[in-house]
């Protein structure tokens, strides 16, 4: 069968350095940090003491307060990010059939303040089971879709994926199928995710993963740079509206790009380390590549993975000049995590918005607080280091990775 065509109309974005898409992309492109000290908890006793924590949001702007107060934040961001993504498509609510309209999410924990905060509170008691009758659905992570589809009464295709950091990409693949194949005209797909907390941030720490940088959080994500010492945890959401090519085209939709292809794959190799030599990663690009028909030296921009740990940023990289040889030095690369933080399960998502919006607007933002050359990275490699750079953009590809070697990708490419 021939695979119908899927368009970008819509998009939504709820980050550490702008609560709206326009927010968001201004915040990138001027180099903008998210990262300063967390208010959420008492952080004197914890290694890391910074990440980049959402600024001036309340969810009872957006949510009535007591339906807000059956969510957990990662919900309320999901469901923030959605209805900005749906306006933005300018759906008719009306007139649709939305047993054709899935919400195919991301999200690599989902509830973890709920269940951090419902077992912190048995904790304290006497034994006695009590505990809220909305902790198992506030907590499981695929109430964020539900939630959206409960609003909005979309009855097409509803689920969670869960691949680490990989997940909302991974969502965002298996909507792009879902709509290929015929099953649905539109999807809303994404991510959110909440974990600056306790346990979020005691968890990380426990296994090295986050920086320490606490004298500076603003310069500590640092991907590519010398000195980079783990990565910075980050939150929110983003969602993207995706619609078949003639639909779209029916209803006279703005259409910000095309969404060609993905892939997936993985390391099989350890559960939080990248393989050294990023074969894994190598294969799910060259994936991505075959699945949207395109050749490497199509491609002008990537937004890689780029978390800012020692391992992972080296392995991208190698893994970038296997597969695309000496175009790789043509090609415009970043890491928006230097500004946004690790979203986790909401990294595909926001990265993959960031890809789109430098595909319309012919800038790629910058990989900020760059000081430092590590040898181990080719020099010759466009890292698009500190300041943001113009650049005519047909094809952007983005990249990222999840503990367990779970590898995802996808293409956007300006529509012919």
């Amino acid at each position: 069968m021939e695979l119908k065509r899927v368009v970008v109309t819509g998009l939504g974005a709820l980050t550490p350095i702008g609560n709206t898409k326009d927010e968001y992309w201004e915040g990138l492109v001027s180099g903008k940090s998210g990262a300063a000290p967390i208010t959420y908890y008492d952080t004197e006793k914890f290694k890391t003491k910074f990440a980049c924590e959402l600024k001036n949001f309340n969810a009872t702007d957006f949510i009535d307060r007591k339906l807000a107060s059956r969510m957990d934040k990662f919900t309320q961001y999901a469901m923030v990010a959605a209805d900005e993504a749906i306006a933005d498509a300018k759906l008719d609510l009306d007139s649709m059939n939305k047993l054709r309209v899935g919400v195919i999410w991301g999200a690599g924990i989902g509830g973890l303040e709920t269940f951090q905060d419902e077992v912190l509170n048995f904790a304290k008691g006497d034994g006695t089971p009590r505990f809220n009758p909305f902790f198992i659905p506030k907590m499981i992570a695929d109430i964020a879709p539900g939630n959206i589809s409960i609003k909005y009464g979309f009855m097409g295709p509803n689920y969670t994926t869960v691949s680490a950091c990989a997940s909302s990409a991974n969502a965002m693949f298996d909507a792009l199928n879902s709509i290929r194949l015929g099953h649905c005209d539109v999807v809303v797909t994404g991510g959110s995710e909440a974990a600056v907390t306790i346990a979020g941030m005691g968890g990380f720490n426990a296994m090295h993963a986050l920086s320490t940088r606490n004298e500076s959080p603003e310069t500590a994500s640092r991907p590519f740079d010398a000195t980079r010492d783990g990565f910075v945890l980050g939150e929110g959401a983003g969602a993207i509206i995706l619609e078949e090519y003639e639909y779209a085209k029916a209803r006279g939709a703005k259409i910000y790009a095309e969404f060609v292809g993905g892939g997936l794959s993985s390391d099989a190799y350890h559960m939080t380390a990248p393989h050294p030599e990023g074969r894994g990663v190598v294969a799910v690009m060259k994936n991505c590549l075959e699945n949207a028909g395109l050749k490497p030296e199509d491609v002008d921009h990537i937004n890689t993975h780029g978390t800012s740990t020692p391992l992972g940023d080296v392995a991208e990289l190698k893994a970038i000049s296997e597969v695309f040889g000496s175009h790789a030095k043509s090609i415009n690369i970043n890491s928006t995590k230097s500004m946004t933080g690790h979203l986790l399960g909401a990294a595909g998502a926001i990265e993959a918005i960031s890809a789109i919006l430098a595909m319309e607007h012919g800038i790629v933002p910058p990989t900020i607080n760059h000081t430092t050359v590590d040898e181990n990275i080719d020099p010759e490699l466009n890292l698009t280091l500190n300041k943001a750079q113009k650049r005519d953009i047909k094809v952007a590809m983005s990249n990222t990775f999840g503990f367990g070697g779970h590898n995802a990708c996808v293409l956007f490419k300006k529509l012919d």
